[in-house]
C-alpha cells in the first residue's frame, strides 16, 4: 500500500453548519451516488452548560474528491432522547447500502458519573437517498454485553452474499490516570455477523493484535477489498497522556486478510503516516477507505482529533 496525501479536503470553519456548529468534521464517511460523493460527519456544538454534543451533518463533493458542492442544510438524524444511549451525540455514523435502501449505523454516546461516556450502536434507515435518517427504534441494537462490558461502537458494515458484516470496537477497561483529566479508557477491534443486521452474533475477542502493549487503544476500523484480499485500516494510541504528547497520540494501523475474520497485522505496509508539518503533522485518526471510479481514496482526519476538518489521499496503482 502506498497513499499520496491531497490535503485537506474539507474545513468546516468555512462553511454555515446545521445546530451551530464551526468545529469539527470526524470520522468522515462516503457514500458514492452517480455524479457525486457524500461524505457524512460528526461535528459539535455545545449545550447550555458548555458542554460539547456530536451532530451528524455531510458534504458534498465531485467524483474527483477535489471540489465542495455543497453542505447539509439541516439535520441528518437528531440526537437521543432524553435518557437514551445517543442523548448527547453521535459519532461517527456508517452509510452503507443494502438492496434498495439506505442504512446508518450509529456510535451513540451519554454521560456519565464515574467515567466520561459510554457508547452503543444503533441502527437507522433513510426514505430520501440519504439526506435524513429516522432510527428504528430509540435503542441500540448492539450494546454492552457480558463479555464486552462497555464501549461498544465505531461500527463499520459491509453486505456480501446476504450476510451483515461488521466490525467495530469495545471496550476491555477504564483506569484511572495522574497525567489525564480524569479515568482513561481501552477498546479493541472485534468482528460480529448477522443475517438481518439487527441480531448480531459476536464472541468478544479482538481480532487485531497489539503493537504498543495491552493498553492500545484502537479505533474506526475501515475495511475494503483489494488484489484478490482484505485489507484494514483502523487507529491506534497509548490509552495516557496521547492528548497534547504527539508521540503517544493517533497513528494508522494496517492489517489484511484471506476470510475477513482473521487478521495478519503489519502497520509497515500501512503506506500513511504523519506529515513534516501542517494539519496532519501530529496525528492521523478515524480513516475510511471507499471505492470512487477506478481509485481507491483514503478519507481521515488529522491534528485535535479532526477540529480542521478531513483529508483525502488516494492510493497509487
Amino acid at each position: 500500500m502506498k497513499w499520496t496525501k491531497r490535503g485537506l479536503l474539507f474545513e468546516p470553519k468555512r462553511y454555515a453548519l446545521p445546530n451551530g456548529c464551526t468545529a469539527f468534521a470526524q470520522s468522515p464517511q462516503a457514500l458514492v451516488f452517480d455524479d457525486f460523493v457524500r461524505i457524512y460527519f460528526s461535528t459539535r456544538s455545545r449545550d447550555v452548560g458548555g458542554q460539547y454534543l456530536s451532530h451528524v451533518s455531510f458534504v458534498e463533493v465531485d467524483k474527483t474528491l477535489r471540489r465542495v458542492i455543497r453542505t447539509a442544510t439541516g439535520s441528518v438524524i437528531p440526537l437521543g432522547a432524553l435518557g437514551c444511549f445517543d442523548e448527547h451525540g453521535i459519532f461517527p455514523m456508517n452509510v452503507v447500502r443494502a438492496g434498495d435502501a439506505i442504512h446508518a449505523f450509529t456510535c451513540g454516546w451519554s454521560r456519565r458519573v464515574s467515567i466520561p461516556v459510554e457508547t452503543a450502536i444503533g441502527r437507522a434507515i433513510s426514505h430520501d437517498e440519504g439526506l435524513t435518517f429516522q432510527r428504528l427504534g430509540p435503542g441500540p441494537v448492539m450494546a454492552a454485553s457480558p463479555n464486552e462490558p462497555f464501549l461498544v461502537g465505531d461500527p463499520f458494515v459491509l453486505v456480501r452474499d446476504a450476510v451483515w458484516h461488521m466490525w467495530y470496537i469495545y471496550g476491555t477497561d477504564w483506569q484511572e490516570s495522574l497525567s489525564d483529566p480524569g479515568p482513561v479508557r481501552v477498546y479493541k477491534v472485534a468482528y460480529a455477523s448477522s443475517q438481518d443486521g439487527l441480531a448480531w452474533r459476536r464472541n468478544g475477542i479482538p481480532i487485531i493484535s497489539d503493537t504498543i502493549g495491552p493498553d492500545e487503544c484502537q479505533a474506526l476500523p475501515t475495511v475494503f477489498e483489494h488484489d484478490n484480499a482484505w485489507h484494514m485500516y483502523f487507529c491506534y494510541r497509548y490509552a495516557t497522556d496521547f492528548r497534547t504528547n504527539s508521540a503517544r497520540g493517533y497513528r494508522l494501523g494496517y492489517a489484511r486478510s484471506a476470510d475477513r475474520v482473521t487478521w495478519i497485522r503489519d502497520d509497515g505496509q500501512a503506506g500513511i503516516d504523519v506529515s513534516d508539518e501542517g494539519w496532519d503533522s501530529e496525528m492521523l485518526c478515524y480513516p475510511h477507505v471507499f471505492r470512487c471510479e477506478e481509485h481507491l481514496y483514503m478519507l481521515y482526519n488529522g491534528n485535535r482529533f479532526g477540529r480542521d476538518g478531513f483529508g483525502v489521499a488516494v492510493l497509487e496503482r
